[in-house]
């Protein structure tokens, strides 16, 4: 084992870290003295362990989100009863960075990170080897995480993806950092709000090697790709160029039938865009990309003005949907658009007119569509928890930090809105059945949301057959 190690737990196993390749790759002299070992969530402890129990780091990086949170405070704690002579434990990533002082997960910490960590973490290693810094002098510090500047200090970590990543994961990837809005709910509104450019060049230069290299997904994590529209129109066209150098994808007949094959698309892009910053010359441009090579993630969360306006979220609702509506018509991107039930203020049936408006506009298209519906969360720090008192907002206190209720929405309904969300995911997301209904579609699916969880008692591990068996509806849909 290394002197260094960096740590995460993922989502799951196909999401590789690129914060943890990145602590590495700026790491300068000491980067050869680093190596990453990441976890996934449903991963036994048992074998988080086994890296451990026959050596220790010197330094234990860790890397915490709301969703590893629990997980990573179960794992410190039994490396705790492992190690005789534990490592300097360094904490960072969004969680911790806004995390009150007394909360649980800092107990483990020698040393915390807040923000961004990449200048930061290399600093903070580098004191901790001179021989006058010892593990001891760590605990209870903290720092301020590192920024990168002009000349652009951070160095890019995508030559770290292993072979086994580029041939089998999502590959993560940032041309910009940061965000211009300020919606409350949402890290961004605690941080500077201002987009922060990576050079272009240097970074199409480092795409093209990874799809020299195989990548079949290139997932970005750019907040808002399209809010500067000749950049993105840059990245955009780079990749079409590849596509279109690349062989094109004929059907074919298999050798032992005559069942027709549709290969796979060389990869496929996945941008989350600004859903009203869509003028002609961008949809247009996303219009060339051939089927299942791109996805587009539009947050639109309510369309509800006064909702958003409550919340310091830029809204206008007519603009939005007829830019969904033109990338369903004119591209065949699959269209992943995202809701959020519990916002303050936004009664059930304001969101399910938001739902059906969506629903209604979107619901023709060349590819698929997926609405995701998620519960208001309270991220540490954020300023939402303003509104806790006006509108008696009640949360989960552990992460994820669901909504549980509040003035406008009961907790029945809330639980009602959960159910209705992990059905719809695997129901219509997912294409096992296909809507035909035009009105009322989330009334009608909440009522057959709750006949599912009556019958069931779960809304999860529930066989396919068994569910489609209940999902047998001809007045509303067709399987």
């Amino acid at each position: 084992m290394k002197d260094i190690v960096l740590i995460t737990i993922n989502a799951k196993w196909i999401h590789p870290s690129l914060a943890l390749r990145l602590l590495k790759a700026n790491l300068g002299a000491l980067e050869d003295s680093c190596e990453i070992i990441e976890f996934a969530l449903r991963q036994p402890l048992a074998e988080k362990l086994e890296p451990f129990l026959s050596s220790r780091p010197k330094i234990l990086g860790v890397s915490v989100s709301v969703w590893n949170h629990l997980a990573t405070i179960e794992l410190l704690n039994e490396l705790k009863n492992v190690w005789t002579v534990k490592p300097v434990i360094v904490l960072g990533g969004p969680e911790v960075s806004h995390l009150p002082e007394d909360a649980e997960i800092f107990q483990f910490a020698d040393h915390v990170i807040h923000g961004e960590g990449e200048i930061a973490f290399r600093e903070l290693c580098e004191k901790i080897f001179q021989e006058d810094f010892s593990p001891s002098r760590c605990r209870g510090n903290s720092m301020s995480g590192g920024r990168q500047d002009e000349e652009g200090e951070i160095k890019n970590a995508y030559y770290l993806y292993t072979d086994e990543d580029v041939s089998r994961k999502l590959i993560y990837v940032e041309s910009s950092r940061g965000c211009p809005f300020k919606c409350e709910f949402c890290l961004s509104s605690v941080t500077e709000n201002k987009v922060r450019e990576f050079p272009l060049d240097k970074f199409l230069s480092e795409m093209d090697i990874l799809i020299q290299r195989g990548v079949k997904t290139f997932k970005f994590l750019d907040r808002s790709f399209n809010t500067n529209i000749k950049r993105a129109l840059k990245i955009i066209e780079f990749f079409l160029n590849k596509i279109e150098q690349l062989p094109p994808l004929n059907p074919r007949k298999s050798e032992k039938s005559a069942q027709i094959r549709i290969p796979s698309p060389p990869f496929t892009v996945h941008f989350e865009m600004v859903p009203s910053l869509f003028p002609a010359e961008l949809i247009d441009a996303l219009s060339r990309f051939p089927p299942e090579t791109l996805r587009l993630e539009i947050g639109i969360q309510t369309l509800n003005s006064e909702v958003a306006a409550r919340i310091g979220r830029p809204s206008n609702p007519e603009k939005e949907l007829e830019a969904l509506r033109l990338l369903r018509e004119k591209t065949s991107a699959i269209i992943h658009a995202d809701l959020i039930a519990g916002l303050p203020g936004e009664d059930l049936e304001s969101f399910g007119r938001g739902f059906d408006k969506l629903w209604q506009t979107c619901a023709k298209g060349k590819n698929r569509l997926e609405i995701q519906l998620g519960t208001l969360k309270l991220l540490p720090g954020t300023p939402l928890a303003r509104h806790n008192e006006e509108f008696k907002m009640r949360y989960n206190p552990l992460p994820p930090y669901d909504i549980e209720e509040n003035s406008t929405i009961s907790a029945n309904d809330m639980r009602r809105i959960k159910n209705y969300a992990r059905f719809w995911e695997v129901l219509i997301n997912r294409g096992l059945v296909n809507i035909t209904k035009n009105g009322d579609i989330f009334k009608n699916f909440l009522i057959f949301s709750d006949e599912l969880f009556t019958h069931f008692g779960r809304n999860y591990g529930i066989d396919k057959i068994e569910l489609l068996k209940m999902a047998i509806k001809p007045e509303l849909w067709t399987i």
